[in-house]
């Protein structure tokens, strides 16, 4: 007991030390600043797309203005695609691009939402406006358009693009 004594006494006062020698800097964001840094993260994300549909050149994707890739790859019965406001039924499968699939409407059903109108991925709800009833799809949507800068904190991790494997089943009015 007496050697913790003077062993916590030195630990004390050495942390105090280095707070008193921490330097203090005055970040000065603005947005400039952070436009540049996303157009940055934007650029290296598409870059990192790119690559990966290197390896895919079967892949034969559209792309957005907004960075969303996609391609039908199975056309439906349908003739309507899906338009803001109507409730789609979707069955997917969501991976990264290292392919590892992080969810899939195989587990827990097919999914509905309404486009434009949910709190979900803004690259699906554009995404689906592409596709009729029976259509089979994937999506490459961006962080940005998808989980973001800190991803869904359960199993998509922070800025990272997804990839969805989409058959849309139902629209409704």
């Amino acid at each position: 007991m007496k050697h913790l004594v003077p062993i916590a006494f030195l630990l004390f006062f050495s942390c105090q030390g280095e707070q008193e020698n921490m330097i203090v800097q005055n970040v000065n964001w603005d947005t400039d600043e952070s436009s540049n840094m996303n157009a940055q993260f934007a650029t290296e994300e598409s870059e990192e797309i790119d690559i990966f549909l290197s390896t895919h050149p079967d892949w034969n994707m559209n792309s957005t203005g907004t960075g969303l890739r996609y391609m039908i790859y199975h056309k439906g019965e349908g003739i309507d695609t899906a338009k803001v406001g109507n409730t789609v039924t979707v069955e997917f499968d969501i991976s990264l691009l290292s392919g590892d699939i992080c969810y899939s409407s195989s587990e827990n059903g097919a999914e509905s939402f309404i486009v434009e109108k949910s709190d979900i991925e803004s690259g699906l709800h554009e995404g689906v406006q592409f596709m009729c009833v029976g259509d089979k799809a994937k999506f490459i949507i961006p962080s940005h358009a998808a989980h973001g800068l800190v991803g869904d904190t359960e199993k998509i991790p922070p800025l990272s693009p997804v990839i969805y494997d989409i058959k849309l089943l139902k629209i409704e009015p």
